[in-house]
């Protein structure tokens, strides 16, 4: 106890100190714990988006939990007796789900039986007709009645009376109060069945109902309790088919319940297997379940490569702090060590301090990584924030074990020199204080060189592997985004600070003896101290030069892949909006014309001796609506009519290839369609007045005149199917064209012969671009799509409703807005943005306290220097310029140091993030962006940060009294 009590009293004694490494041990465990914690915060919401968009697109509700079973003949008991064993189990599997049940619905079925009009003078007898009889329990306050009353809860005169959809009266033939008689060898007696109302759902939103009311269009809806009296346990007909349907409410549907939700999912599976030969089950949340398992496994692993950065910055922080405190304590554990204590007594007492210090960290950091979390959901770009709807944070298991490893790793960290310390003696260490350090750690083992070595390989490894990808057409695979691609730039920020640290000294060294008889006393006494004292300047520096170019190299990273990301969905969809209108046609049904084809094709080779040709489908005759609406919709800028044939050839003598067509009004066209600048030898309005004036006019991929020799000037013959081809000229060669993807994908390949055998050779996709109008007239008329570009607030839902409003019908969309809004919320996407942001936000606070905290200390052991130099007439004045210039030599060449590392970094690195964007789908090329707001705001904080740090030092400077200065002299 006597031994604790004295290391507090010590931490006591270095409570600035001890506080430092404090605050850096609460970071480290509010970042760790952070991880756990945004990973579940950010998937559960994207999970109930998820079910959301499933409810919008399938329109079904998310948290069904369907199963159906269908009795066989070989039964070994009578079906009641399963049947409620089955709802027993289910009942008591109803509360392991995780999330609460609105609501628990039986059904049954019999099978479908043949109707016998009671009556066949009333009624059409010619119709054939079947229907099964059917129960639903609870259904009577779920409906409203259409026509008729309720049925009787039992048999009137020996009639069942029933309910039945509006389908059904269609469906069957028949009217209210039409009695039918089923008639069946295998049943006791004959049974009646009368329809007496017609229902519908009284709320179409009510998540009671599983079907619409149009599946029972052959059914006899009776009272349930009826059903199963007569039916389930007498057996008067026999039931085949029995239905349960749990409604979940999964809103409350969390990443921690999903592990009891699927444990009871396999339970129910496995009891259904052992009791039921034929059952089925619906459940559209166990697929997104299912996934998010695999995305939450990619989430943490990326959380932990972006913050690899900030890890290294924060163990450098405890590092140096850790190494201050040794420092200053250099001389007592030395004295320890003289006087008989051993090395790992000294390190156990300090291990004391770490533990005290950990605990507390370890008690208060879980909850700041909590609040940490709401500001990762906030970010929608680096060092840039949204109003967003907060994430929904909780503290869970993993959050603390995480911040548990963090501790350790950090204590690890501040024993480390101490170790290193204990084992010097006190002569060693006299030794030491009376040497000049000539290389630190890292520059005497060479770990810059090494460092860099490290991450151009990989650099150059990522290089091949993308290359590999465009060249051979593969697909780099759901990537997302490599945890290397960000541990490799941070080792290349590291390795090149180091590296140009090593040099700096040359530096200082020039500068002095350049004008050292012309410097004024001020500066000549900073640079000897500069010089004379880089060894213990490095720390700092590096300090600073981390947070500059890890600022810089997160900024162009998020910047990047936020631009490339809106690129590429804009360029593929080509504009805002596109969309394929229904055309009217003459075009046979489908299944007729199959049967026609098949019965050619076997005609075909029956006469095949006599080269019978295939009959070719007819031609399809289009009615064109009115394009002008599209022109004068509400929020509409522009609009543009766009063909696209895909199955296209071209001819060129004997010369014969598949291409895809474009059919285009060049200045409508140009008005309307996106194309990245720089992406054509010339802006793409060059080549379409290239084209404009002549109507056969076309441009070409660089594919087909690669691969085919054809050059400007040429004339092709371009057509499609049985059409007569027309003839077109080349006036132009282009490589992107909007929504054309120039990449080969993975099945674009053919086989060639040569004399080395037969080898598969990549094709690249191939496009020609010419006027719709000369298409029109001389190949055929065919449905175009229509382009839309918005006005900048336009709304694509009021887009959407005018469309329909005008009375057409929209056979497909592609919406380039709504896309980019669901990129935007992409659970990677939010991570890059969120993790890039709050790690350079913890680095320059981390940099503050750790800048601050080195020269509050620096100047408080150059206390007597500043003395000394106050007694020989040096103003305050002129001490704080020399202090400033000491700061310009320092921290303002860390700065630049940083810079000029953070903007090698993201020019040699950033286009690496191609690979995790599957570079084959990459459309347009992978840019590298830099926005001057991102280095506006960087340099903006940094200065903010020294700024402060100068008034602070400058403030201590000025209050040195000389007397005070001489009396520490003395002793």
């Amino acid at each position: 106890m006597a031994l604790f009590i004295m290391i507090l009293r010590k931490m006591i004694n270095n409570k600035w100190l001890e506080l430092s490494l404090l605050f850096g041990l609460v970071l480290s465990v509010a970042l760790a714990s952070s991880m756990p914690i945004y990973t579940s915060a950010i998937l559960q919401r994207l999970l109930i988006q998820e079910m959301q968009q499933l409810q919008l697109g399938s329109n079904q509700y998310p948290g069904i939990y369907w199963l159906s079973a269908s009795f066989s003949a070989q039964e070994k008991q009578p079906k009641h007796v399963t049947i409620a064993e089955t709802e027993q189990f289910l009942k008591g599997k109803e509360g392991r789900f995780g999330i609460p049940v609105q609501s628990f619905v039986r059904e049954r079925a019999t099978q479908r039986y043949n109707l016998t009009p009671a009556e066949p003078d009333k009624i059409d007898v010619n119709v054939q007709r079947s229907a099964d009889i059917s129960a639903i329990d609870g259904m009577e306050s779920h409906i409203r009645l259409v026509d008729g009353r309720l049925p009787a809860k039992e048999p009137v005169n020996g009639v069942y009376e029933a309910l039945v959809a509006p389908e059904a009266l269609t469906e069957l033939g028949m009217v209210l109060n039409t009695v039918f008689i089923i008639k069946d060898a295998g049943l006791q007696e004959p049974i009646s069945i009368k329809p007496v109302g017609v229902f519908d759902r009284k709320d179409y939103t009510d998540i009671f109902w599983y079907n619409n009311t149009s599946s029972y269009k052959n059914s006899f809806l009776i009272d349930f309790q009826l059903f199963e009296k007569a039916f389930t346990v007498d057996g008067k007909l026999n039931v085949q088919s029995s239905y349960w349907y749990f409604a979940l409410d999964y809103k409350l549907l969390t990443l921690a319940s999903a592990d009891g939700f699927l444990y009871n999912d396999e339970a129910i599976n496995t009891y259904m297997d052992t009791h039921y030969e034929n059952h089925n089950k619906n459940v559209p949340a166990l697929q997104t379940l299912t996934n998010y398992y695999v995305k939450e496994a990619n989430l943490r692993k990326m959380l932990w490569s972006l913050n690899v950065p900030v890890m290294l910055m924060l163990a450098f922080y405890l590092y140096m702090v850790a190494n201050l405190i040794t420092e200053r304590q250099k001389t007592e554990i030395a004295v320890l060590r003289s006087r008989g204590a051993s090395r790992w007594q000294i390190v156990l007492s300090y291990a004391v301090e770490g533990v005290v210090l950990g605990a507390i960290a370890y008690g208060v950091g879980p909850y700041i990584g909590e609040s940490i979390t709401s500001l990762l959901g906030a970010s929608s770009g680096f060092l840039e924030f949204v109003q967003r709807a907060k994430l929904e944070t909780a503290l869970n298991q993993d959050a603390f074990l995480y911040a548990l490893i963090a501790i350790s790793a950090s204590l690890v960290m501040t024993i480390i020199p101490v170790i290193l310390a204990t084992r010097v003696t006190i002569v060693g260490h006299k030794q030491q204080s009376a040497r000049l350090q000539k290389q630190s750690f890292w520059h005497k083992f060479f770990l810059d060189i090494a460092i860099i070595g490290i991450s151009l390989y990989g650099l150059q490894n990522y290089k091949t592997r993308v290359k590999d990808i465009l060249s051979l057409g593969l697909k780099s695979g759901d990537l997302r985004v490599d945890p290397l691609l960000f541990l490799i730039p941070a080792m290349f920020i590291f390795g090149l600070g180091l590296l140009v640290l090593r040099l700096y000294p040359l530096f200082m060294k020039l500068l002095y003896r350049i004008g050292k008889r012309w410097w004024p006393p001020t500066v000549y006494t900073t640079l000897i101290q500069v010089s004379r004292s880089i060894i213990q300047y490095q720390f700092i520096m590096v300090f600073l030069i981390i947070t500059i170019a890890t600022g810089l190299f997160s900024a162009s990273a998020t910047r990047t892949i936020n631009q490339n990301t809106t690129d590429k969905i804009r360029y593929s969809a080509g504009s805002d909006i596109v969309m394929q209108i229904h055309w009217e046609n003459d075009a046979p049904p489908a299944i007729l014309f199959g049967a026609e084809e098949s019965s050619d094709d076997s005609s075909s080779e029956e006469a095949s001796s006599d080269d019978a040709a295939v009959t070719p489908p007819p031609k399809v005759q289009y009615s064109e609506p009115s394009f002008l609406p599209f022109t004068q919709l509400p929020g509409v800028e522009h609009a543009a009519k766009v063909f696209v044939k895909n199955d296209a050839s071209f001819t060129k003598g004997k010369t014969n290839a598949k291409v895809e067509l474009m059919g285009i009004d060049t200045k409508a066209f140009g008005e309307t369609a996106w194309l990245r600048d720089h992406l054509l030898d010339h802006h793409i309005y060059e080549y379409l007045n290239l084209i404009a004036k002549n109507p056969s006019a076309v441009l070409i991929s660089k594919s087909v005149a690669e691969e085919y020799g054809v050059q400007v000037g040429d004339t092709l013959s371009v057509g499609w199917g049985n059409l007569e081809p027309a003839s077109v000229t080349v006036f132009g060669i282009i490589n992107y064209w909007p929504s054309w993807n120039p990449n080969p994908g993975a099945g674009d390949t053919i086989s060639v012969t040569t004399k080395q055998g037969t080898t598969t050779k990549v094709k690249k996709p191939m496009l020609i671009v010419g006027h719709l109008t000369y298409i029109q007239n001389n190949i055929g008329i065919e449905p175009y799509e229509v382009w839309m570009k918005l006005k900048p607030e336009a709304s694509s839902q009021a887009v959407y409703q005018a469309v329909i409003k005008h009375g057409y019908d929209i056979e497909s969309l592609t919406d380039a807005k709504q896309a980019q809004i669901i990129a935007v919320k992409d659970p990677f996407q939010l991570a890059i943005n969120g993790v890039m942001t709050l790690g350079f936000i913890i680095s320059v606070v981390v940099c503050f306290f750790g800048f601050l905290l080195y020269w509050v200390l620096s100047l408080s052991a150059r206390t007597l220097q500043f003395g000394i130099f106050r007694a020989m007439g040096v103003s305050v004045f002129q001490l704080i310029g020399m202090l400033i210039g000491e700061q310009v030599m320092v921290s303002g060449a860390a700065i630049l140091i940083g810079m000029m590392t953070g903007n090698i970094a993201s020019h040699l690195f950033v286009p690496l993030f191609e690979l995790s964007f599957d570079p084959s789908t990459q459309v347009p090329p992978f840019q590298v962006t830099f926005d001057p707001r991102d280095h506006e705001r960087l340099y903006a904080i940094v200065t903010v940060m020294i700024t402060i740090g100068l008034v602070v030092l400058g403030h201590i400077v000025s209050r040195i009294r000389i007397h005070q200065a001489v009396k520490l002299g003395e002793d």
